[in-house]
């Protein structure tokens, strides 16, 4: 019983580290790629409301950043990260949501805590956003990888970067919608 328990515990440990170092199981969206319409259920500080990236991108660029799961300390550090950002984004006229397979309820907790009330969060619970964005993980494809993009008015993949580590998402994309907005100037 001891030694089934130990495999059972070690297998799952396996497991975790897998999802945690897995990429997206299809490369994502390329630059000039159109951008996936939907519409999601999403919560800022807590209060629900449907999301429509039509409606988003009249009002300028939006930053889609798809995470694996609500309350793991990567997603929890990108979190925390894109709230930090949230003035230089909205200097830049962008918009940020965050998706992931996570259900609503849960979200709302976390739209509170490690978003800080400053974004919304998005439940793609049958993952088919997740899936038309090529955003999947490979080991656990109800999941989303971490992969973020920034999306143009015109419908447009302007930017996309792909990486297991939160640290660079926020910079990177920062930067996009900023080159992108000085462009337009």
């Amino acid at each position: 019983m001891l030694n089934t328990l130990r495999v059972d515990l070690l297998r799952n440990a396996l497991l975790a580290a897998a999802v945690m170092l897995a990429g997206p199981a299809a490369a994502e969206l390329k630059t000039g790629d159109p951008a996936p319409g939907f519409t999601l259920q999403a919560t800022l500080a807590g209060d629900a409301f449907a999301f429509t990236l039509d409606d988003a991108l009249q009002k300028g660029p939006v930053v889609l950043y798809f995470y694996p799961a609500a309350f793991t300390k990567g997603c929890t550090i990108e979190a925390h990260n894109f709230a930090e950002a949230m003035d230089d984004y909205k200097q830049a006229g962008a918009t940020v949501l965050g998706i992931s397979a996570d259900g609503l309820e849960k979200l709302k907790e976390f739209s509170v805590s490690a978003c800080r009330g400053k974004f919304a969060v998005a439940s793609d619970a049958d993952a088919q956003v997740i899936k038309s964005y090529d955003a999947k993980s490979a080991f656990m494809p109800h999941m989303a990888s971490r992969v973020s993009y920034v999306v143009t008015p015109d419908h447009k993949i302007y930017y996309s970067y792909q990486s297991g580590s939160p640290d660079e998402h926020v910079p990177r994309t920062l930067e996009a919608v900023r080159k992108w907005a000085a462009a337009k100037q």
